[in-house]
């Protein structure tokens, strides 16, 4: 019998086909060795046990497009060619096992740990733990924007099928969509337009660039009144899909230490976010909030809340999660056909 829940149906993104709709978002595991941004057999194992466990879409945890924009020292990086070859053999891992290889590429900006001076839109730290960080200049944003595309370059190079842009949590991308983090005067500051300029050129320069769908992580409220929030998330969300944004991975909140409305850490918290962002977009939409069961993702694709679901503390607790949930949609299924035919 196949499984008829949706949760184990295939979608594409782009053009890239995955079996099913469970993803593992991208989740810092801090376990870079000797400040070299390297994968290594951790990762490799990491990973591969959540693809062999079947996981439809595996996206590699936040990877450093430069030094400076480490969350920490020991974050994954894809900055050099040595890093590509890495990469590579991760990927090759985890592939043979049916899933598809996805990389977040992201900057830290202003809440970089490392010893480096970390950049920002303008010089406003996040707490009193961080440095103040450098404004960019001018010089600086257009590094930004290469060291993206350079390290989009390499992930293809290495065999991802897919790349994903962080902009959520309050790092880089994200600190320019802000109001209250991003107070530049000049074509990257002031207007929502100028805001998600940055965004908007690096999509565009890393799809001319590679071949590979590109799609983007948003926090879609900022959780802090008059700053971003759903509203805004929803307007950029059409806008990203007009520039060819494959798809939109909706998270929420980082951007600022004390918020105003946060909503109750609880099942499916940030469910409401994807799914506003589902209604206005035709592209796949990628859920994620303290989302644990098979039965809540099933839920949440029945109610067009989004495409994909991002299971991430259930995964690092349960490799084999999509084994299990599959198991019981077939008991269910099993069970309500043999009800069928006694009656």
């Amino acid at each position: 019998m196949q499984n008829s829940a949706l949760l184990f149906t295939p979608l594409n993104i782009g053009d890239v086909r995955v079996k099913n709709r469970i993803v593992m978002p991208p989740m810092c595991m801090y376990k870079v060795k000797n400040d070299s941004g390297l994968p290594r057999c951790f990762h490799k194992l990491h990973y591969g046990a959540r693809a062999l466990g079947g996981v439809g879409l595996i996206i590699v945890e936040a990877t450093a497009v430069e030094p400076r924009g480490r969350i920490t020292h020991k974050d994954l990086g894809l900055w050099s060619d040595e890093q590509t070859a890495a990469h590579k053999e991760l990927v090759k891992e985890c592939a043979k096992y049916g899933a598809v290889m996805a990389i977040q590429l992201a900057h830290a900006g202003r809440k970089s740990e490392c010893d480096s001076e970390p950049i920002a839109p303008s010089a406003v730290k996040f707490n009193s733990a961080y440095k103040t960080p450098k404004q960019m200049s001018a010089q600086d944003i257009e590094e930004v924007k290469e060291a993206f595309v350079s390290a989009a370059v390499r992930a293809q190079e290495a065999g991802y099928e897919i790349i994903e842009l962080h902009a959520a949590h309050g790092y880089l991308l994200n600190e320019f969509l802000s109001p209250g983090i991003n107070k530049r005067e000049d074509g990257y500051g002031g207007s929502f337009e100028n805001r998600t300029r940055l965004l908007k050129e690096i999509l565009l320069a890393v799809k001319q660039a590679t071949s590979v769908p590109v799609g983007i992580r948003i926090s879609a409220d900022s959780w802090v009144a008059g700053d971003w929030d759903v509203a805004d998330s929803v307007r950029l969300a059409k806008q990203l899909e007009e520039l060819g944004a494959a798809f939109i991975h909706v998270s929420a909140g980082g951007l600022f230490e004390s918020v105003d409305d946060a909503p109750k850490f609880a099942p499916l918290y940030q469910a409401g976010y994807a799914k506003a962002v589902k209604e206005a977009v035709n592209i796949p939409v990628i859920a994620v909030g303290l989302i644990t069961r098979a039965s809540e993702g099933e839920a949440l694709l029945l109610g067009g809340a989004c495409d994909l679901v991002a299971y991430g503390r259930e995964l690092l607790r349960n490799p084999n999660f999509a084994f299990s949930a599959m198991s019981i949609f077939k008991e269910k299924e099993l069970i309500e056909d043999a009800y069928l035919r006694a009656f």
